[in-house]
């Protein structure tokens, strides 16, 4: 068993954040496969023994120097890449949750190139998928009913 990312014998548990703070969100560029330089949500995977909680304060930390409180899940997805010869190249189980951040100035950490602050009608010029887009938005919705 190989259990790596790529090309792995299971599905990947993967924690991503919707991190509002002032009609924005934020935002990181990858730094590294399956979506290096894209912009995306910041998050990563699940290590054994943590809660789906734990692993996105860490992740969170980790990769924009923000610590968040978890306040809802936003929605659950499957990313999955095959290869050429129709391999499983990636699987991913991702789990993105609606947080607010509690400290910490955003910087590009472990995992990042870049992050950034971003308001909903400048997901065009950071080329943001229409997936993250979507989930952006039912993120906010979710922020105004609170």
């Amino acid at each position: 068993m190989s259990g790596g990312r790529e090309y792995p014998d299971r599905p990947v548990v993967g924690v991503g954040g919707v991190v509002i703070r002032d009609r924005t969100v934020l935002l990181v560029q990858r730094a590294s496969e399956p979506l290096a330089g894209q912009w995306s949500l910041p998050g990563g995977a699940v290590e054994l023994g943590e809660t789906l909680e734990e692993a996105l304060v860490r992740e969170l930390r980790e990769e924009t120097g923000v610590t968040v409180r978890v306040l809802e899940l936003v929605e659950a997805f499957e990313r999955i890449a095959r290869d050429d010869a129709n391999r499983t190249r990636y699987h991913y189980v991702l789990l993105d949750y609606l947080c607010e951040p509690v400290e910490g100035a955003a910087r590009a950490g472990s995992d990042v190139q870049a992050v950034a602050w971003v308001r909903p009608d400048e997901f065009g010029a950071y080329k943001l998928s229409e997936k993250a887009r979507a989930i952006c938005r039912k993120g906010f919705e979710l922020w105004r009913r609170r």
